[in-house]
């Protein structure tokens, strides 16, 4: 009985996002594979501002944000910016057809089991955490909207000013 009860203890405590994205907060961990089989960990980012966005092939929203996104590192990866997309498909072919009509400069990784977006407690698609050099989460916006694409940029280029 004792190994059952801890067992669904266990369980819940998997299940359950163990770190509260919230500002101000350090940004839940997370290590994850590209389409190349290359692992991105978070914690090695450490020391560059990193813009983590959440996304899935059906995003309606999403296929506007990757151009930007793409411009975006371009303009400012010598700086010390880095783009991580998480993709939450279950079905990796569904993202990389995503992929292939709306092309990423930036990094890649995908998590179908969903722990990561559970981690940052995502409420929809696409959601994004700006998190600064120390790693903590410095913003976070939920969808995308054009008309905020220049104040989120003047936040990563304020971050970026900061050594």
């Amino acid at each position: 009985m004792r190994e059952l009860l801890v067992t669904l203890v266990v369980a819940a405590l998997a299940a359950a996002p163990a770190v509260a994205a919230s500002v101000g907060e350090p940004a839940p961990a997370f290590v994850l594979a590209t389409a190349a089989g290359d692992t991105v960990d978070l914690a090695r980012l450490r020391g560059r501002v990193v813009y983590v966005d959440f996304w899935a092939s059906w995003c309606t929203p999403c296929k506007r944000s990757f151009p930007w996104m793409n411009e975006l590192e371009a303009r400012h990866r010598d700086r010390g910016l880095a783009i991580v997309a998480i993709n939450v498909d279950k079905r990796r072919e569904d993202a990389l057809r995503f992929l292939r009509d709306v092309p990423a400069r930036f990094t890649v990784v995908f998590d179908a089991e969903g722990r990561t977006p559970a981690a940052f407690d995502v409420k929809g698609m696409p959601s994004s955490y700006l998190i600064d050099r120390e790693g903590r989460i410095a913003a976070v916006e939920e969808g995308f909207h054009d008309e905020r694409a220049a104040a989120i940029e003047e936040r990563i280029r304020a971050l970026l000013d900061r050594k």
